[in-house]
């Protein structure tokens, strides 16, 4: 009865050892790396749940590898976080994700340190206050997917370094106060060809005719004061979809171009082109299209959805007309 017992307790015993482990499955390495960030950002209450008393892969703003228990990801959004961005989030070698977003107090540079993140396919550092330029150190993430630095103070020019990662699908440095050229290297991604958004800055001089080369799909140069042709975005092998070049000084012959079946939503709106709106234009499917304020004439091809758009899609040309503007006099 006796040997009955204690084989019980030790079944019982053996048996609750994997439920332990589970309950304490943060890796300590991390944790101290996690409490350090906490005390880089002066312990705001955005991250009360960093407690000794739980569980690191349980704290709000991160998550672990459900395997191997190491910090996949860091996300801080919207927080009352103030100070610079610490080398420490270099230390948290399995990151994935690294997001910070909409912290207004994040002042500073981009620090190198997150180059060590070379597990990294995520970084959104984006509507904060970092200053400084562009790093050109980001190229050595070679497994970035997603890269957005919109909304900051980030000035200087587009490193060119930034073609080589060749799995990017999207780069958004969009709301900066970025200057110089467009890089003569961004028609040379290979692998994936992702979407542009350089809008809202101090762009000038033309783009490359090396972007001609590729086909994008989302393209928003506006709000800059680019020059020159956007010709070699359009053609009827190109697949983009989205193109917004407004608020530039572009100048080009409309009537010339060839738009192809993939344009859903065109902006041209504030430039300086010329010529007359080619029919084919009827028969595209367009959910937005605007080219306002330019110096086209001629009438606005009848057909398709081109009637639907407001006058203010047509409106300060030289003398285009015809529905929804008035006739031709």
């Amino acid at each position: 009865m006796i040997k009955s017992i204690f084989f019980t307790i030790i079944l019982a015993f053996l048996l609750s050892l994997p439920t332990l482990s589970r309950s304490q499955r943060c890796n300590k390495d991390d944790e101290k790396v996690l409490f350090k960030i906490k005390k880089s950002f002066g312990n705001p209450y955005h991250l009360a749940s960093w407690q000794k008393t739980l569980d690191c892969c349980q704290w709000y703003n991160v998550e672990c590898d459900r395997n191997t228990s190491r910090i996949i990801s860091l996300t801080i959004f919207s927080g009352n976080i103030s100070g610079q961005i610490p080398d420490e989030v270099g230390d948290l070698p399995y990151l994935q994700t690294l997001v910070l977003r909409k912290l207004t107090n994040l002042t500073g540079e981009i620090p190198s340190a997150i180059t060590k993140l070379t597990h990294l396919t995520m970084l959104r550092l984006s509507w904060t206050n970092l200053s400084g330029p562009v790093p050109s150190f980001l190229s050595k993430l070679t497994n970035l997917n997603f890269l957005d630095l919109a909304f900051n103070d980030l000035t200087g020019s587009i490193p060119p370094e930034l073609s080589t990662l060749k799995n990017l699908n999207a780069i958004h440095l969009d709301r900066n106060k970025l200057t110089g050229v467009i890089p003569e290297s961004f028609g040379t991604f290979t692998g994936n060809v992702p979407d542009l958004y350089l809008s809202h800055n101090q762009l000038t001089g033309t783009i490359p005719k090396s972007l001609g080369y590729l086909n994008f799909s989302t393209i928003d140069f506006s709000r800059n004061q680019l020059t020159g042709d956007i010709s070699m975005f359009f053609g009827t092998n190109k697949t983009i979809q989205t193109a917004d070049f407004s608020r530039n000084s572009f100048e080009f012959n409309i009537s010339e171009l060839v738009f192809p079946a993939s344009l859903t939503s065109l902006d041209l709106n504030h430039n300086k082109i010329y010529g007359s709106l080619p029919a084919m234009l009827t028969g595209l499917n367009f959910q937005y299209f605007n080219v306002s304020y330019n110096r086209m004439c001629g009438q606005i091809p009848q057909g398709g959805d081109l009637q639907t758009f407001e006058n203010t899609s047509y409106f300060h040309n030289r003398c285009l007309c015809g529905s929804p503007l008035p006739a031709c006099t």
